[in-house]
């Protein structure tokens, strides 16, 4: 089995069946729990070009790879694990991080197992056209989530904070801004900063806060670097906004920026997304490579 590839559905939706065959012979492809949110997401979508919004799901999921692929952990169950100190995870390497494994015991040797994932599931009952009630309801929560997303927010707020000031001109500056802040002196602000804004509460924050001063006040990056990782791409998406380097008009950016929480576990990145190749060179490991889709395919 070849690279481990992460791709959003804009690459799979520019694939033949046939394409996507090879796609899972030649790559493990990593699925992240923001694809199948967003294929889903496509049962509230008006059908287009004689197809029912069942038929585009059912044709994702019948594209999306199974032979050789892993559905990922979502991020906020690997932040609670991190930043509750239940183990470190692997930053370096890009692998898969997958759950619900149970040990195993086979002559004289011990494994562990690991059954379908419900979004594993999932994609087999979509293939027929079965959904869930539960699964439209989340649909179309989905959809009025992204419509509610206030960018213009973001955008006056951070616009309010660099009066007076210059601003970066490019993404690279901002990536930059976001590393200084991030590394700043004062690393429990930078800690609480970072917790409130992934909306953790106040007794599981005190609790961080209270580990992370019993190991010594170490720097940010090293006591949770996949907390840092998160927030960076957070912090990075706020102030591209602020200062005109990130479009506002599109509540869908919100989605398309997520897809980043993930980019520690994969070798190769894919995408069609516009932001998505603007943005990836700035959080690539030496030893991980970007693919347009086109390309890919």
């Amino acid at each position: 089995m070849g690279p481990i590839l992460i791709f959003d559905k804009s690459v799979l939706e520019a694939l033949s069946p046939d394409e996507a065959v090879w796609l899972d012979q030649f790559f493990l492809c990593n699925i992240t729990p923001l694809f199948f949110v967003e294929t889903l997401a496509d049962l509230e979508k008006k059908a287009r070009f004689g197809n029912s919004p069942q038929d585009v799901v059912g044709s994702l999921a019948y594209k999306t790879p199974d032979l050789h692929s892993k559905a990922n952990l979502h991020h906020q169950t690997l932040l609670e694990g991190e930043l509750s100190g239940q183990g470190k995870l692997d930053m370096e390497y890009g692998r898969p991080h997958i759950g619900g494994g149970r040990f195993v015991e086979l002559g004289g040797q011990t494994g562990a197992f690991f059954e379908a994932s419900p979004e594993e599931e999932a994609l087999k009952r979509w293939q027929e056209h079965k959904f869930l009630e539960l699964e439209r309801s989340f649909a179309k929560f989905w959809r009025v989530g992204l419509n509610n997303i206030k960018l213009e927010d973001v955008y006056s707020q951070y616009q309010r904070s660099f009066a007076g000031r210059s601003k970066p001109k490019t993404l690279e500056k901002v990536k930059e801004m976001t590393d200084k802040i991030i590394s700043s002196p004062d690393q429990e602000q930078v800690l609480i900063m970072g917790l409130s804004s992934l909306g953790v509460t106040p007794r599981f924050k005190d609790e961080i806060v209270a580990r992370w001063k019993k190991e010594g006040c170490p720097l940010i990056k090293q006591f949770a670097p996949y907390f840092t990782h998160v927030i960076t791409v957070d912090l990075l998406f706020q102030i591209g906004i602020g200062v005109d380097l990130i479009g506002r008009g599109r509540p869908s950016h919100r989605a398309d920026i997520a897809y980043f929480y993930y980019l520690p576990f994969c070798m190769v990145f894919s995408s069609n997304d516009k932001l998505h190749k603007a943005i990836v060179p700035l959080f690539l490991r030496p030893n991980q490579s970007f693919i347009s889709g086109s390309d890919l395919k």
